[in-house]
């Protein structure tokens, strides 16, 4: 198996988390020439603890730490084993939140699924209704703009209004808990679909790290796993769609804003998909950031602030310009996932995420929590 990150990518100032093996616990790692570094100490026993400080870049450069392995050897070791350090979800208190409807193209296809009421076999239809009505009305508007507002009006005209083009267009965006702390999943894990689901997809995303006060210090990558039919039925159904066992994959590691790597790199970032799956099947796509509509900084600052305060930070997913809408076994139904698939997401600099889907209920079952974290560390003399 390759390393998540290539050797150019690796110059990078990265921050993840490992299952270390040796002292039966997680530990806080970084890269130095190819090798994984536990950097885990008193003063910093989490990911959230380095996130909080001044200069977090820094700190990975001059922290002393214990050489665990290659990242080859470590990155290629199978998950879940307790008796083999491998890698794990880079954060481990920050609270997991992901925006909605940042991209127009996903938002039309937020509207189908609600037109469709979660029926695969009736979004075909309504998208070609929809995309004779919208055209391309939604090209690089600026949500909240009174560009955006005629659009809305234009929409509720034409009967197509609805609580997606709302958050897609209009001034407050779509901010929903992803995950609990602790809960997603790393690189090389499976993730789960709830069993109730028949038509979902992977959303590819860039996946920002947000300190307590409100600061923007690094990103990765991350798989916001969507259950179309679920959602579609009624938006009150959102946290049964996204919030289940293994339904959250983050990483593979964070990348910590220095001179080198910055916000602006994040706003121009490309994110390749590709989904393999038993069958033979293949589905590649792609997820640029530069046709988001709106700033991920304007995101963070919708998230946290004086409304809502994240003590120990947050991860924000931005959101996704991808839609699957290639037929994967009968023609009009669009793509769905088969259990096997096997999902790959890389941006240049941030690496590559793979993971392997399952049923929700046949993923290992989340036994880990802050509780379990804490005691850990206390047995070790790290608080």
């Amino acid at each position: 198996m390759e390393p998540f990150l290539t050797a150019k990518e690796q110059v990078g100032n990265f921050l993840g988390r490992v299952w270390n093996a040796d002292v039966q616990g997680p530990s806080v790692v970084t890269l130095r020439e190819g090798r994984v570094i536990d950097i885990t100490s008193h003063s910093a026993p989490t990911s959230r603890d380095i996130c909080e400080m001044e200069d977090p870049a820094h700190y990975l450069t001059s922290a002393t730490g214990t050489d665990l392995g290659s990242l080859e050897q470590i990155s290629s070791a199978p998950i879940g084993h307790m008796s083999r350090t491998h890698f794990l979800a880079p954060s481990d208190l920050q609270a997991i939140k992901a925006c909605g409807v940042t991209f127009a193209q996903s938002m039309v296809e937020r509207v189908i699924e609600e037109r469709a009421a979660g029926d695969p076999r009736a979004a075909e239809a309504i998208r070609t209704r929809v995309a004779a009505l919208i055209g391309d009305s939604l090209r690089d508007i600026q949500a909240g703009s009174e560009q955006a507002m005629q659009v809305k009006a234009a929409l509720i005209e034409e009967g197509l209004w609805s609580q997606y083009l709302e958050v897609g267009i209009g001034p407050d965006a779509e901010v929903f808990s992803k995950a609990q702390p602790l809960s997603a999943v790393g690189p090389n894990a499976e993730v789960g679909l709830h069993p109730i689901s028949q038509w979902n997809n992977p959303e590819p995303e860039i996946v920002l790290v947000v300190n307590s006060k409100g600061e923007i210090v690094g990103a990765t990558l991350g798989n916001d796993v969507n259950l179309r039919d679920v959602e579609g039925r009624s938006a009150l159904l959102l946290s049964k769609a996204k919030d289940n066992n293994a339904s959250c994959a983050i990483g593979p590691m964070i990348r910590l804003f220095d001179t080198a790597f910055t916000l602006d790199d994040a706003r121009k970032a490309e994110l390749d998909l590709t989904v393999s799956g038993p069958d033979g099947f293949l589905m590649k796509g792609q997820s640029s950031m530069s046709k988001i509509s709106r700033d991920p900084a304007d995101l963070v600052a919708q998230t946290i602030g004086r409304h809502h305060q994240y003590p120990d930070g947050l991860m924000l997913f931005l959101g996704t310009l991808f839609a699957p809408t290639q037929d994967r076994d009968t023609p009009g139904e669009g793509f769905t996932h088969k259990l096997g698939d096997v999902v790959t997401i890389s941006s240049a600099g941030l690496g590559t995420l793979t993971n392997t889907v399952r049923l929700s209920t046949e993923c290992e079952p989340w036994s880990f929590g802050i509780s379990h974290l804490m005691r850990n560390l206390g047995r070790r003399d790290l608080l």
